[in-house]
């Protein structure tokens, strides 16, 4: 185990990798599917905000992964849910459509603070708020959530509102790159 700590491919693939990808997970193992699309038109919709709030996502992949091998049918459901609103995503992607994006990224949101009691927070329920309430069109949590990163969306023209409304209330926004390449070896 080279990360020594228990992670999904969906951790560490995209660094990897870079660009944009789906990753599809099932019985033939894992692909990933890249996605054509200029990376600066979605940098310019995007923001990534440190929350301040620090996590750890142990905590809550386990409560969620206990679930499903449980077989537990609401969780089961909503893994559902969000694979067919990851595929959703995906089209809007392929296609250029923002507006169905942040449909789709707002709808991931809803879905997955359902998977356990922590995946939100007071703190970041009002990030998100504070966030709409500025301009954004859409935010959801990164990762297992209960804290860390949000990505909040948003048109081009509103973002920079967005931004400053955020950092007044605390929130740090974060410099970011979709990275192209991925993981570039050297031997010197």
């Amino acid at each position: 185990m080279v990360l020594k700590v228990p992670t999904g491919v969906q951790d560490y693939r995209p660094a990897m990798y870079g660009g944009l990808a789906a990753i599809e997970m099932g019985a033939s193992g894992v692909n990933r599917i890249p996605i054509s699309l200029d990376t600066k038109e979605l940098e310019k919709r995007l923001l990534l905000v440190y929350t301040g709030q620090s996590r750890n996502s142990g905590l809550n992949n386990w409560e969620i992964t206990k679930k499903r091998i449980d077989g537990d049918p609401q969780t089961m459901k909503i893994f559902d849910e969000l694979r067919d609103i990851s595929g959703a995503m995906r089209g809007s992607l392929l296609s250029g459509d923002w507006n169905n994006f942040s449909k789709q990224l707002n709808l991931e949101w809803t879905v997955r603070k359902r998977l356990a009691p922590n995946v939100t927070t007071p703190n970041l329920d009002a990030l998100v708020a504070h966030s709409f309430r500025a301009g954004a069109t859409a935010a959801k949590v990164c990762g297992a959530g209960g804290g860390g990163c949000l990505i909040v969306f948003g048109e081009p023209n509103t973002l920079p509102n967005v931004s400053s409304a955020l950092k007044q209330i605390g929130a740090t926004i974060l410099d970011y790159k979709i990275e192209p390449k991925g993981l570039c070896v050297t031997e010197e």
